[in-house]
């Protein structure tokens, strides 16, 4: 009976002390980080401001996307992955931001790794962190909510 009471009480205060962790901090970490995944991928599909030709060429032989010109579909992509992780770390249209890479990263799973899920369910749990619990404080999106519900309260 001590064991099980001992553990009960390990297990409390552990409970109590991952509870003081910041939503801040881990909406921080969660914007960062899968900013730093889009991001890359993103560097892969350009030279420059130019979307490159082997770029394109995933997307005609490797990704095969259906209902999208290859061609596209490489733009569209190499757009994605610069505006919405520059959008994340500085957390502006972060929700909107962390939506549209999640639509990135189901249309990846079902259309072009789908073996790849462990990778593909990491990243779709850091965008729902995101989409759920918000940018968090140290954010574009939450100096403008402050700066509008000041105004308002002045009115």
């Amino acid at each position: 009976m001590t064991f099980v009471t001992s553990t009960g009480a390990l297990h409390a205060r552990a409970v109590s002390l991952a509870e003081i962790f910041p939503n801040w901090l881990l909406a921080l970490i969660a914007r960062v980080s899968i900013a730093g995944v889009f991001w890359q991928s993103g560097q892969t599909k350009v030279d420059g401001w130019t979307v490159t030709d082997s770029a394109v060429y995933l997307f005609e032989d490797e990704y095969r996307l259906p209902l999208i010109d290859p061609w596209l579909a490489a733009h569209l992509a190499a757009a994605a992955e610069h505006l919405f992780p520059l959008l994340l770390v500085i957390g502006l249209f972060t929700r909107l931001s962390a939506l549209a890479l999640l639509a990135m990263t189901a249309v990846i799973e079902i259309f072009v790794y789908p073996d790849a899920w462990p990778t593909h369910g990491t990243w779709a749990v850091c965008l729902l962190v995101i989409l759920i619990r918000g940018p968090g404080l140290v954010s574009l999106d939450h100096v403008l909510m402050r700066s509008r519900q000041k105004s308002e309260a002045r009115r």
